[in-house]
C-alpha cells in the first residue's frame, strides 16, 4: 500500500459511520469507483494527483458531509503520534541485556472471591502504593523517563549534558529481578493487620511475555476487629496514673472503633504530651505499653494501657527549674560558652554577656520559665520559638541539666544563643516586560541593623531605582523612571498600647515606625512625588493568622511637571484631574491574613486577606471649609473615604504535581465628604501580568467604558472604586523545574459614582456579569525554588466594551491573522506566581 493510501485508509477505518463504498473511495480503489454512480475518470488521467483532483471534483458533497477527511495535516499528526507510541514501546526493551525482563507494574486483587470490606477501594489504593519497586513512569502510555535514559549512551563523567539527560530527565529500567513477591506480600498483610485485619493473608505470582513482565497479588483481608474495653493504668506510679486518668476523657481509643496501630501511637504521644506539661521531662511514649487481647471472640479486642515495668526512675518523677542561665554569645564554631566573671542577674535570669550586646530586659519577653516552676513543654516551646522568631539569633538551643544527686529532681536550664551578624546588606534586581512594549528593571539595596538599641530592634533602610522604556509602538523610546527610599524601625514589643495584646504565644508582637518617599516620572505625562509615614503594630494570634494595625497612616501626594498632552487628557476626563491634585491621606488601616499554606501535607490550602482603611474623618473634624466648600490642610486637600478589600485564594492538590489554584478578589471604595473619587494610589486597577492577563496592564474598564488604546493620548491607568476578579488556574509539573499552566481570568473595575466623561463606568449590581471581561491562556514557569520566572500568553474571550450580545469574541479568533494576533495576544513575563 502506498503512503498516500495509508493515511486515508487509517482515517476511514477510524470513522465507523462511513459506508464501505465511501471507505473504498477514500482509499482510491478503482473497483469501488466503477461500482458507483460517479462518472468514470478519463483513461488519460494517470497522474495520481490529477486523479485525486478529478475524483474530488466529481464528489461535490463529500467534503461537506465529511469535512474531517480533508484535514490531511491532522491525519498525518495522528499517524505520527501512533508511530511514536509504537516506536517508543519497542525501544523501551531494545537495550535490555539477554535474560532481563522489563517490569511493567503490579495488579492487586483484594478479596477477589470473598465479600468486600468497608472502604475497600481506599485500602486497595494504599496497598498499591506499598508495592515496591514501582514501574518506570509513563505519560499516555509512553515511558518517557526510560526513553530519555535509552536516548544517550553511558556518560564518562557524572556531569554534563549527557549525564543530565540520562539520569535527571531519564531513569534506568525497572527489572522483574528487582521484584520480591513475598516481601511485598508481607508488607501488605502487615499493613492490613495494623488497620485491624488481624487475619490478613496473601500470595503473589508473575506473568512474563517476551521482554515484559508483570506481578499479580491476591490479598485477603479477613474480618476487621473493633475495640471492646479500654483500661488505663492504676497500679503503677500513683501521680502518673492519676494524671493519665484525669485526661482519659480525651482519649483517642473509643469502644466500637476499629483496631488501628496509628491511633495507638497517637494515643501514646497524647499521654506523653500531657505528662511533659506536668514536669515529666524524661518521659517517653515508648514507656507506655498497649496490650491487646484478641482472644475474646466476635472480632473484638480488649485494650489495656500500662506503664512499662522497666521504665527508668528519671522518667517517673517530675522536674523543677532551679537556675536559668542565658549565653547570648555562644559560638557554634567553638561549641563553647563565655562565662563572665561578673554575670548580670536580672530577675530570675543569670546572663553571661561580657560584651553587653543586649539589654537584660529583652529576655523577660522571650523566656517563659521562672525559678521554682515545674517543667512544662509549653513554656519550653514558647521560649525557643520566640528566640527564633525575633530574628536576631541564628542559632538557639536549650540544655536541661539535672542535679547530680540521686534524690534531687531539680534541673538547671541553659539557653545557648548565637547572634546573627548585626549589619547586613542585600541587593535585589527585578526585570519587567509589559504588553504595552515597555521593558524595564528595578534595583533595590537594603541595609539591615538587627540590634539597633541593644534590644533586638531592627532597622531597615532601603533605596531603590528603576526605569521602563518602550522599544516599539507609537510611543517608541519613551522612558519612565522611579526613585524611592524607605526607613523602617521594628521594636520586638508593644509601644504605647491601645489595647491588650495576647502575648503568651510563640510570636513576638512588634511595633513599627515607617517613613518613606518616592519620585515617579511617567514619560510624557507627569512627575509624582509622594511621601508616607506610619505607626502601627504587627502580631500573630497563632501560626495561621496575622494582624497589622496602623492607627496612624499619613501619605502626601504632589503632582508636578505635567505635560500639555497630559493636561489635555485631564480636561477630557475631569475625574482624573481630581486624582492628580496635591492631597493628603490621613487615616487608619487594618489588615488581617489567614493562611494554612505551611501545612504542606494538607490536600487543600487556603489563604484569606482582608483589609479596611478609613481616611479623613478625624482630621476633617477640626478643619473648616474653604470658600469652595473643601477642607484643606496647609492648602492641600485632605481625602475622605472608606476602602474595603478581600482576597480569597485556594490551592487544591489534585495529585502530586497537579494543583488547581483559584482566587477571588473583591474591593469597594466609597469616597465621600471632602472627596468625589478615591485618590489615585488607593484606586483599583484591572489588567496585567498578575491580574486579568488577557488585557493590558491597567487598561480595562471602568465598566463598559472603552478608551482607544492605540491613541497617542491614551492614558493606560484606568482606575476605579470597585473591583471584582476571579482567577482559576491548573498548574502541572512537566519535568524537573519546568511547570505548565492553563488559566482563565475574569473581572473588571467600576466607579462608585457616575462620571459623564466615562459613560458606562458606574457600578450597578445587576450589570456586573454583563460587564465582566474574560480571558484565558497558557503559561510556562521555571521554578528554581528561590524564585519563579513566569511566561504567560493570553487572549480575550469577552470584551465588555462591545455592544450587548457581541461581547463574547470566540468567533473572531484568527490565529493566522497577524493583525488579530497583534491586538489580542498578550504576552506577560513575571517573577513569582500570579497568586
Amino acid at each position: 500500500m502506498s503512503k498516500r493510501n495509508f493515511s486515508y485508509l487509517f482515517f476511514t477505518r477510524r470513522d465507523r459511520q462511513l459506508s464501505a463504498a465511501r471507505a473504498q473511495v477514500a482509499a482510491f480503489s478503482p473497483d469501488a469507483i466503477s461500482g458507483t454512480q460517479i462518472p468514470a475518470l478519463k483513461p488519460e488521467i494517470s497522474n495520481p494527483k490529477s486523479r485525486i483532483s478529478a475524483l474530488k471534483s466529481r464528489i461535490p458533497n463529500l467534503n461537506t458531509q465529511y469535512p474531517i477527511i480533508k484535514s490531511r495535516p491532522f491525519v498525518y499528526f495522528v499517524s505520527v503520534l501512533l508511530f511514536m507510541v509504537f516506536f517508543t514501546s519497542c525501544s523501551s526493551t531494545k537495550k535490555l541485556k539477554p535474560g532481563e525482563v522489563l517490569y511493567t507494574g503490579a495488579t492487586i486483587n483484594l478479596n477477589p472471591d470473598t465479600p468486600a470490606v468497608k472502604s475497600q477501594k481506599d485500602f486497595k489504593s494504599q496497598l498499591e502504593e506499598k508495592v515496591r519497586p514501582g514501574p518506570n513512569k509513563k505519560l499516555l502510555g509512553w515511558r518517557y523517563k526510560l526513553f530519555f535514559y535509552n536516548l544517550v549512551s553511558e556518560p564518562k563523567k557524572q556531569k554534563g549534558f549527557k549525564y543530565w539527560v540520562k539520569y535527571k530527565l531519564g531513569e534506568p529500567p525497572v527489572l522483574m529481578s528487582q521484584v520480591k513477591l513475598q516481601n511485598n506480600v508481607n508488607i501488605m498483610t502487615s499493613y492490613l493487620a495494623s488497620k485491624g485485619f488481624l487475619q490478613a493473608s496473601g500470595s503473589g505470582d508473575t506473568l512474563i511475555e517476551g521482554k515484559m513482565g508483570k506481578a499479580f497479588y491476591q490479598v485477603y483481608s479477613g474480618p476487621r476487629y473493633t475495640l471492646n474495653t479500654i483500661s488505663f493504668p492504676r497500679d503503677s506510679n500513683a501521680e502518673i496514673a492519676g494524671l493519665i486518668r484525669n485526661v482519659q476523657n480525651k482519649t483517642l481509643l473509643k469502644e466500637g472503633n476499629y483496631y488501628d496501630l496509628d491511633v495507638f501511637k497517637a494515643e501514646r504521644e497524647r499521654i506523653d504530651v500531657q505528662l511533659k506539661e506536668n514536669g515529666y521531662f524524661y518521659f517517653n511514649p515508648d514507656y507506655l505499653l498497649i496490650q491487646a487481647d484478641s482472644t475474646i471472640g466476635d472480632q473484638k479486642v480488649d485494650i489495656n494501657l500500662k506503664i512499662k515495668d522497666n521504665a527508668p526512675r528519671a522518667a517517673l518523677q517530675p522536674y523543677f527549674i532551679r537556675n536559668i542561665n542565658i549565653y547570648p554569645d555562644y559560638s557554634l564554631r567553638r561549641d563553647s560558652v563565655t562565662r563572665s566573671s561578673e554575670p548580670v542577674q536580672f530577675k530570675d535570669f543569670t546572663i553571661y554577656d561580657p560584651n553587653h550586646k543586649y539589654k537584660p530586659r529583652l529576655f523577660e519577653h522571650l523566656i517563659f520559665f521562672q525559678k521554682g516552676d515545674r517543667y512544662n513543654r509549653t513554656d519550653h516551646s514558647l521560649s525557643l520559638n520566640r528566640l527564633v522568631n525575633i530574628g536576631t539569633f541564628r542559632f538557639v538551643k536549650a540544655e536541661f541539666n539535672p542535679m547530680d544527686t540521686a534524690t534531687s529532681n531539680n534541673m538547671d536550664v541553659d539557653f545557648l544563643l548565637t547572634s546573627s551578624k548585626k549589619n547586613a546588606m542585600s541587593l535585589s534586581v527585578t526585570g519587567t516586560s509589559k504588553s504595552n512594549n515597555f521593558i524595564g528593571s528595578e534595583i533595590k539595596v537594603t541595609h539591615t541593623n538587627k540590634n539597633t538599641f541593644r534590644g533586638a530592634e531592627q532597622f531597615n533602610l532601603s533605596l531603590s531605582g528603576g526605569f521602563e522604556k518602550q522599544f516599539s509602538g507609537q510611543q517608541k523610546n519613551l522612558t519612565s523612571y522611579s526613585l524611592g527610599a524607605e526607613a523602617k524601625l521594628l521594636f520586638p514589643r508593644i509601644i504605647l498600647p491601645i489595647f491588650n495584646f495576647k502575648t503568651h504565644n510563640a510570636y513576638v508582637p512588634k511595633t513599627h515606625i515607617t517613613i518613606g518617599s518616592q519620585l515617579l516620572n511617567r514619560a510624557n505625562y507627569y512627575t509624582l512625588l509622594s511621601g508616607k509615614g506610619e505607626f502601627g503594630y504587627l502580631w500573630k494570634g497563632n501560626e495561621f493568622n496575622e494582624h497589622q494595625l496602623n492607627p496612624i497612616s499619613i501619605s502626601y501626594i504632589r503632582t508636578a511637571n505635567t505635560t500639555d498632552s497630559f493636561n489635555r487628557m485631564l480636561e477630557k476626563v475631569p475625574t482624573l484631574k481630581n486624582n492628580f491634585e496635591n492631597q493628603f491621606i490621613i487615616g487608619t488601616n487594618y489588615t488581617y491574613t489567614y493562611s494554612n499554606q505551611m501545612k504542606t501535607e494538607a490536600r487543600n490550602n487556603f489563604l484569606f486577606m482582608g483589609a479596611v482603611e478609613s481616611a479623613g474623618n478625624l482630621v476633617n473634624a477640626f478643619i473648616p471649609k474653604d470658600e469652595d466648600g473643601k477642607k484643606r490642610l496647609f492648602q492641600t486637600i485632605t481625602n475622605q473615604f472608606v476602602r474595603l478589600e478581600a482576597d480569597f485564594r485556594d490551592y487544591y492538590k489534585i495529585k502530586p504535581g497537579l494543583i488547581w489554584a483559584n482566587r477571588f478578589n473583591v474591593g469597594y471604595g466609597i469616597p465621600y465628604g471632602n472627596s468625589s473619587v478615591l485618590p489615585y494610589i488607593r484606586q483599583f486597577f484591572a489588567g496585567g501580568s498578575n491580574d486579568i492577563r488577557a488585557f493590558r496592564s491597567r487598561s480595562l474598564g471602568p465598566g463598559s467604558f472603552y478608551f482607544n488604546t492605540d491613541s497617542l493620548d491614551f492614558f493606560a491607568d484606568q482606575g476605579g472604586d470597585v473591583k471584582v476578579m476571579l482567577n482559576t488556574e491548573l498548574r502541572a509539573k512537566l519535568f524537573s523545574i519546568i511547570q505548565g499552566a492553563v488559566f482563565i481570568d475574569a473581572g473588571n473595575i467600576w466607579l462608585a459614582k457616575n462620571d459623564t466623561s466615562r459613560p458606562g463606568g458606574q457600578f450597578r449590581l445587576g450589570g456586573v456579569l454583563s460587564e465582566t471581561a474574560v480571558g484565558g491562556g497558557v503559561g510556562l514557569r521555571v521554578d528554581a525554588s528561590i524564585f519563579v520566572v513566569r511566561f504567560d500568553l493570553a487572549m480575550p474571550f469577552r470584551k465588555p466594551w462591545l455592544p450587548p450580545g457581541q461581547r463574547w469574541v470566540f468567533d473572531q479568533i484568527r490565529f493566522s491573522d497577524p493583525e488579530w494576533r497583534k491586538k489580542n495576544l498578550i504576552f506577560n513575563i513575571g517573577i513569582g506566581y500570579p497568586f
